[in-house]
């Protein structure tokens, strides 16, 4: 038996999110994030038998930059990925790193009885969860 501590994606998590409607638009939703560090959107349920979704700043930039639309035209929901894998707070974060490899994934929502209390990325699994930093 290890004596290795277990490390859940509730340690190295962030905690600060941004959620926004899926009607708002790219430049709205923007214009509305406090979070730049988090690098994605998440986009609220629209009742409860919906489910998250999810725009990353790559998705912005490869859907709405590179193909010269105006922000203020594109809704998020129509970039959006839905529905969102998201991710247990109480799941280690090694099982966590494989879960993203083996869906191609570089972040998802923490979502703890039916609510989104944080994200997690590599970043955070790396340099909190192997560093101990930050």
């Amino acid at each position: 038996m290890s004596d290795r501590k277990v490390l859940r994606v509730r340690d190295v998590m962030k905690a600060n999110v941004d959620i926004v409607d899926g009607m708002a638009t790219v430049k709205e939703a923007l214009l509305e994030m406090k979070h730049i560090e988090t690098k994605a959107l998440i986009i609220d349920k629209r009742h409860a038998d919906d489910e998250y979704g999810i725009v990353l700043l790559s998705d912005i930039a490869r859907e709405v930059m590179a193909k010269d639309k105006a922000p203020e035209r594109v809704n998020v929901y129509e970039i959006m990925s839905k529905p969102v894998v998201c991710v247990d707070p109480q799941m280690d974060i090694r099982y966590c790193a494989r879960m993203f490899d083996r869906f191609g994934l570089s972040r998802a929502p923490v979502v703890e009885a039916g609510k989104v209390i944080g994200l997690v990325s590599y970043t955070d699994m790396v340099m909190k969860g192997m560093l101990d930093i930050g």
